[in-house]
């Protein structure tokens, strides 16, 4: 399993940006997929996860009403549609595919992960 993040950049505040991540081998739909962040010196945290069939989102209380996850199982894609950014949005985004049992909002429940991209945001 190979999963390829894109969709990073530098935007003002305010702004929007929308974070593509694209999968290859396995059964995409089968499974749960998920973007983490990582800011300079923090943990990697969860930021929103949609299950298989794309019928239940979850999302951080953080980014709930400005981010909207989504997947396309025909692409073997997720994405994530970033609005109304706030420089505390500063991370590095990586999208992971969700292997093991457990909560969804639990790093250690995605076996599979991408390399990640940088979304700066500034003030």
């Amino acid at each position: 399993v190979q999963l390829q993040a894109s969709g990073g950049g530098l935007v003002q505040a305010g702004g929007s940006l929308r974070l593509s991540c694209a999968a290859s081998g396995g059964t995409f739909s089968s499974y749960a997929m998920a973007w983490f962040r990582q800011a300079p010196g923090k943990e990697r945290e969860f930021v929103s996860a949609i299950r298989g069939s794309g019928g239940s989102t979850y999302y951080a209380d953080s980014v709930k009403g400005r981010f909207t996850i989504s997947r396309d199982n025909a692409k073997n894609t997720v994405y994530l549609q970033m609005n109304s950014l706030k420089p505390e949005d500063t991370a590095v985004y990586y999208c992971a595919r969700r292997t093991y049992s457990g909560s969804y909002y639990n790093r250690d429940t995605y076996g599979y992960w991408g390399q990640g991209t940088q979304v700066t945001v500034s003030s």
